[in-house]
């Protein structure tokens, strides 16, 4: 917000029009946009250490495949994120239902196929 009370004009190109929310909504809204990044950097270290440390367990096509797997959902996850933080803020800013949330099926989705990849490459290459 400006210094005299009025929304910025960034805020206001980003968020659109409406009220401001309670505090403490926009303050977990921005907690949990948080979790998810601590989560995709989380995913970005699994690809780099996957690709670092699995040269012995993992053939070097499966390492690759794994590990760019994981760095790919870490930055979609980032991105996603942040779209997710600011479709919520301006759904509480307007008074709208708080749309549902694709991210953690994504996310499920990814860790899960990138489990099953793993699972498979440790068992063919030992």
């Amino acid at each position: 917000m400006a210094e005299d009370g009025r929304t910025g004009r960034f805020e206001r190109a980003v968020l659109g029009h409406g009220s401001e929310p309670d505090p403490r909504y926009s303050l977990a809204n921005e907690r949990t946009f948080l979790a998810w990044i601590r989560t995709s950097l989380t995913l970005l270290a699994g690809g780099v250490a996957v690709e670092a440390f699995a040269a012995g367990a993992l053939g070097i096509v499966s390492r690759r495949v794994l590990a760019l797997g994981l760095i790919c959902l870490g930055m979609m996850l980032a991105a996603a994120s942040c779209w997710r933080w600011v479709t919520l803020e301006r759904a509480m800013r307007q008074n709208r239902p708080l749309p549902l949330n694709p991210i953690a099926l994504v996310l499920a989705a990814g860790v899960t196929l990138a489990a099953a990849g793993l699972g498979v490459s440790v068992v063919l290459h030992g």
